[in-house]
């Protein structure tokens, strides 16, 4: 896949999927907007860009840094207008920022719950609200949002995580459907257990946090959990231009798990 000439958005860009992400990207030519909260992890991945390409001329930027709480119009707006000042355009926005949390409805707190629909599904709203303007100018491009499995098949304990990734793949067949005409394609993928550090978290409410990422692997076709790269690979497909017809679609990438479950 070639991605010369191409800007790219990524929310979550610091770690794990969002890491593998801009790289990928990166390596196949994009200029990248590196967004997450963590300054430290952005930041690290702009400088994993920028050693990418030793030989690149002193005054070209690979990458930028920016931080943002994707739930927060003024942070959403800010994303675009930096990634504009610094590159000119914006073809790819990757809506990848998420949380987990756990609770069931009784035991959610209101906090808990607007703060996971705010992060998960809220951000893919706002980011796109004002990136879409900059996209349709470029000609068209590509969104392409982060789901989940538990998009398609609800696990106990998960009240406001489940019903923030269902949006996620209501809202991407909607954004299709009124982007299309502009030239802008949108889709999601829908991971399983991946090694994130959202995973390792998840984990670390279990006694004995390796031994249950290890029972959770057992539970895949493949038996084990995914790995970032896997997922980034086909959030690169579907930014691609290979991926010309493809919209309003969701794409399992679980390793069998909701053949098992669901």
């Amino acid at each position: 896949m070639n991605f010369e000439g191409k800007v790219a958005i990524v929310t979550g860009g610091g770690a794990g999927i969002g890491r593998a992400v801009s790289l990928g990207l990166a390596r196949e030519g994009a200029k990248v907007a590196v967004v997450d909260w963590n300054i430290e992890n952005g930041q690290s991945v702009v400088r994993e860009i920028e050693a990418l390409d030793p030989n690149r001329p002193v005054d070209e930027v690979a990458a930028i840094f920016i931080q943002a709480d994707v739930s927060k119009d003024a942070d959403a707006q800010k994303i675009s207008a930096e990634t504009i000042a610094a590159f000119g355009r914006i073809d790819i926005l990757c809506n990848n920022a998420g949380i987990q949390t756990y609770g069931t409805v009784e035991t959610t707190s209101e906090e808990t719950w607007d703060r996971t629909l705010g992060v998960n599904l809220k951000s893919i709203y706002l980011v796109s609200k004002y990136a879409v303007p900059h996209m349709r100018e470029a000609g068209g491009g590509a969104i392409v949002n982060t789901a989940s499995v538990q998009s398609v098949g609800a696990l106990p304990n998960s009240a406001s995580y489940v019903a923030s990734k269902g949006g996620v793949t209501s809202l991407t067949q909607e954004m299709g459907l009124d982007l299309g005409p502009m030239g802008i394609r949108v889709n999601a993928v829908m991971p399983g257990s991946i090694r994130t550090p959202m995973l390792e978290f998840s984990a670390s409410q279990q006694p004995d946090p390796e031994a249950a990422m290890r029972e959770w692997g057992k539970l895949y076709a493949r038996g084990r959990i995914g790995e970032p790269e896997e997922v980034a690979n086909l959030i690169l497909f579907l930014a691609s231009d290979a991926a010309s017809f493809i919209t309003s679609s969701a794409y399992l990438v679980d390793g069998g798990l909701s053949a098992r479950l669901f």
